[in-house]
């Protein structure tokens, strides 16, 4: 029996085990949502933002490292796709968009709504294609799914309106193989690392996101280099907890003074699966080796000694092969020293950070001199919010984050312990992320706890799918860091030495507007009774919205500040006070 363009394409998601697909229904999308109708096993999310969309979509694959999947209708409906889908490329991860276009006979005539898709979406996506005849599928098909899986990144087929409903001429099944390749360096290229880190007397690895598929080789390796291992934030993910007795932290803006110190101190730096790329966090002068399966990457963020093309666990149990079991030079074993000094500072940062987290710390007599300075109404402390949240969530939780500064609480007071996951807009920065991320993250496993930090700009961006989450009664605890501001673009201007501006939110009660949404809204004001209401709303029964009113003058000092920062920041104070009282817009 010959099948439709829609059918072909649906049966083949189903095959490759794809259980949702998100987006909008309409116009050139009908045969494909009709087709999902009557598919076992496939359900439709019907979002209320194509945006939202592509958000889950991208959340999906990097939790479950397949295929997400996202449709987008002719014209606007594909456009908004488009934020959603430069965070799964900026992400590397493999999504599929459906978009929808005008009728064959149309295209080029200017007709209603027509956009020219692979034109929109030449940057994002590392495939696109118009299908103009049945008979291309299911090789078009195919290839479109092979880019975005080997690839790791965006494929876009593109739909003709009066396509979808038409036939093949020949009905075989689309074919999906694919085997992931494993790299590995040249062997002499491994031999001058491994002379180089022998020759090394403090080591300093920094570990991201490509090495959390190897983490006992690095283990293994940070034990025999007695090397202090700086994560980045997804490297946060598989690295962090009590079981690694090597991590000491982030480094960067939201970075504390311990991992800024290990790479300063350091004479050889190791980079593994990461391509961190604030080049100001770099430290100078250092022998540098870098592992990644990108040959691209090598050397772009700073300048590399040695060079290893390939997978990472693959690459450091070569190096370990050969590193010698006895330094040269040493009495029998290599110098510790290095690592104890920054786990040592590491464990001092965190102690004090825990005070600076702990509800009481404003009854104090520092924490009522702190507070007369930046929090005279008493606002919760962020800190607070994000640690109490840490406590009370279960050790598989999946969390997503706000870019911003919900991703700074959630970096510094989350301990990614257990079998916990972390997603976010980490590379992209998008606003608004972090509620669509748990909304495709909860597709995944609705009995699985899913957490999304959420900043108040980000969350009213797209507030409307709060009601996706009470249609497809999707349990996620939304934790609303109620700031009333844009609060990372109010830290840049004030270490600028701007007076604030433009940054102040005038919000609505978040958790009034989810309970008339029909998803139960908690609003917490006074520090004293945060904790009770993290628990009630972790204990209730599907989605909750936590809209917690926090301090808009906290400050998230970074690794290592310097004399700028500081003067500017106390510049930008002066003129907000003198603001504030005169009204003087020339200040």
């Amino acid at each position: 029996m010959a099948r439709t363009v829609a059918r072909v394409i649906v049966d083949a998601l189903s095959e490759l085990g794809v259980h949702q697909v998100f987006g909008v229904v309409g116009d050139a999308l009908n045969p494909l949502t009709d087709a999902i109708r009557t598919t076992e096993n496939l359900e439709w999310v019907g979002c209320r933002h194509e945006e939202a969309a592509a958000f889950a979509a991208s959340a999906q694959s990097q939790l479950s490292g397949t295929l997400g999947v996202c449709m987008g209708t002719v014209g606007p409906g594909s456009v908004h796709l488009l934020n959603g889908l430069y965070d799964a490329a900026k992400s590397h991860t493999p999504v599929l968009a459906i978009a929808g276009q005008v009728p064959l006979a149309e295209l080029g005539t200017d007709y209603f709504q027509e956009v020219d898709n692979d034109a929109l979406f030449s940057d994002v996506a590392v495939f696109r294609a118009t299908i103009t005849s049945p008979d291309q599928l299911p090789q078009m098909l195919e290839t479109a799914v092979r880019h975005a899986l080997g690839r790791k990144g965006v494929a876009v087929l593109t739909v003709p309106g009066d396509l979808g409903e038409r036939e093949l001429t020949t009905n075989r099944p689309a074919r999906f193989s694919l085997n992931p390749p494993l790299s590995r360096p040249e062997e002499a290229a491994v031999r001058r690392a491994a002379e180089l880190l022998d020759r090394s007397e403090r080591v300093t690895l920094l570990v991201g996101r490509g090495a959390r598929a190897a983490r006992e080789d690095v283990l293994a390796l940070a034990d025999r280099l007695a090397a202090p291992m700086v994560l980045t934030l997804k490297a946060k993910e598989g690295f962090e907890g009590d079981t690694n007795p090597f991590q000491i932290g982030q480094t960067g803006l939201i970075g504390n003074p311990a991992a800024a110190s290990a790479l300063q101190d350091a004479d050889t730096l190791l980079l593994l699966g990461t391509d961190f790329p604030y080049r100001d966090w770099y430290p100078e002068g250092k022998t540098v080796i870098q592992v990644d399966t990108e040959p691209a990457h090598i050397g772009r963020r700073v300048p590399v000694d040695v060079g290893l093309v390939g997978d990472t666990g693959a690459t450091v149990r070569d190096l370990l092969t050969h590193l010698t079991a006895v330094p040269a030079g040493t009495d029998g074993a290599r110098d510790r020293s290095h690592l104890e000094k920054a786990r040592e500072r590491f464990e001092q940062w965190r102690e004090g950070q825990a005070r600076l987290a702990d509800p009481a710390h404003d009854r104090g007599l520092l924490g009522r001199m702190r507070s007369s300075l930046d929090n005279r109404t008493h606002d919760i402390r962020p800190e607070a919010l994000a640690a109490v949240v840490n406590r009370i969530a279960d050790d598989d939780a999946v969390f997503t984050s706000d870019t911003g500064m919900a991703t700074v609480w959630l970096s510094r007071f989350v301990d990614m312990r257990g079998e916990r996951r972390l997603i976010g807009s980490y590379n992209l920065g998008s606003m608004a992320n972090a509620m669509p991320h748990a909304l495709g993250a909860q597709c995944l496993d609705r009995q699985r706890q899913v957490v999304a930090f959420c900043g108040d700009g980000g969350l009213s961006m797209l507030l409307g799918d709060l009601m996706t989450l009470k249609t497809h009664h999707l349990p996620v605890k939304l934790v609303v860091f109620d700031n009333r501001r844009l609060g990372m673009v109010k830290l840049e201007q004030e270490q600028a030495g701007l007076p604030e501006f433009g940054t102040v939110l005038d919000n609505p009660d978040f958790a009034a507007v989810a309970t008339a949404m029909g998803i139960p809204g908690i609003r917490v004001t006074d520090p004293a009774d945060l904790e009770k209401a993290v628990r009630r709303a972790f204990d209730t029964h599907g989605p909750v919205l936590l809209d917690v009113l926090t301090n808009p003058d906290e400050i998230a000092v970074p690794a290592k500040p310097t004399v700028e920062q500081g003067w500017g920041f106390a510049v930008a104070k002066v003129k907000e006070i003198v603001r504030s009282h005169g009204d003087d817009s020339t200040l």
